[in-house]
């Protein structure tokens, strides 16, 4: 966990270009552990894009994306060992993708999704694992008798809640979440929703989330990123942004949202 002296996750001047078109362009922050940031913005903004590069998955064209280990400071997550930065990813960082097969192996068991992070944190003993797994099955509201069924026989909601607990169940310090509510009925999405916003303040996650529903941030997110073509427009605590928008960008998305 990162410490005092510095945040969790920095990124700075954070640019990701595909050929000539740019995907997100000078995006800096800094996230504190503890902490929810909401990127919002329409398709096509820079969200995802910017997502990709702050977890590890896309190199950034320019700028940095450093993360607090809290032993040696703020490390260039691009200038760790490969081997050292996948592991972060299988055990103090979690990504909830918004179609949950992406972040789950439908070939195995349900169980077997939820219990693979707690083998890559160094878990060996079958009995703990399991019993870690049922309690997380509880957790996410998935009966546990389905522990052994294939995930190819869940619902859209349970699959994503099924993806939520194997993300989470090593207690991860920072997790990244695309659109973790996007294609679900309403019904599902605010019981979702309820789930994340309190398994967020049990555990004192850090996370940065993109959606571009405003509901979504009002809800669970302290601080704000608004994003249009790429760039940040406006930044900072999600009500004061909400209520107050400055740039003409965020006041559309906000006057769109209260017409709606």
């Amino acid at each position: 966990m990162a410490s005092e002296d510095h945040p969790l996750l920095r990124a700075t001047k954070v640019t990701r270009c595909f050929g000539k078109r740019v995907g997100c362009r000078n995006v800096s922050f800094d996230l504190w552990p503890g902490e929810v940031l909401g990127v919002v913005g329409e398709s096509g903004a820079g969200k995802t894009t910017l997502l990709h590069c702050l977890s590890g998955h896309w190199m950034p064209s320019s700028g940095t994306v450093s993360y607090g280990d809290g032993k040696n400071g703020l490390t260039d997550i691009y200038e760790m060992a490969e081997p050292r930065r996948r592991y972060l990813m299988r055990t103090e960082w979690g990504f909830v993708h918004q179609n949950p097969k992406e972040g789950l192996r439908l070939r195995v068991s349900a169980g077997a999704n939820v219990g693979e992070r707690l083998m890559a944190c160094g878990l060996r003993h079958y009995g703990e694992i399991r019993k870690d797994v049922l309690n997380w099955f509880h957790r996410v509201e998935i009966d546990q008798d389905r522990v052994d069924d294939l995930p190819s026989t869940f619902s859209g909601g349970m699959l994503q809640r099924l993806q939520i607990a194997r993300n989470l169940i090593s207690k991860p310090h920072l997790t990244f979440m695309d659109e973790p509510t996007g294609g679900l009925d309403v019904s599902v999405q605010a019981r979702l929703l309820d789930l994340l916003k309190g398994l967020v303040s049990e555990l004192d996650l850090s996370v940065v989330i993109v959606t571009h529903d405003l509901a979504v941030v009002r809800l669970i997110a302290h601080r704000l990123l608004v994003m249009q073509q790429g760039e940040v427009v406006e930044a900072g605590l999600t009500d004061q942004v909400l209520d107050d928008p400055q740039h003409p960008y965020t006041q559309l998305l906000v006057s769109s949202v209260i017409q709606a």
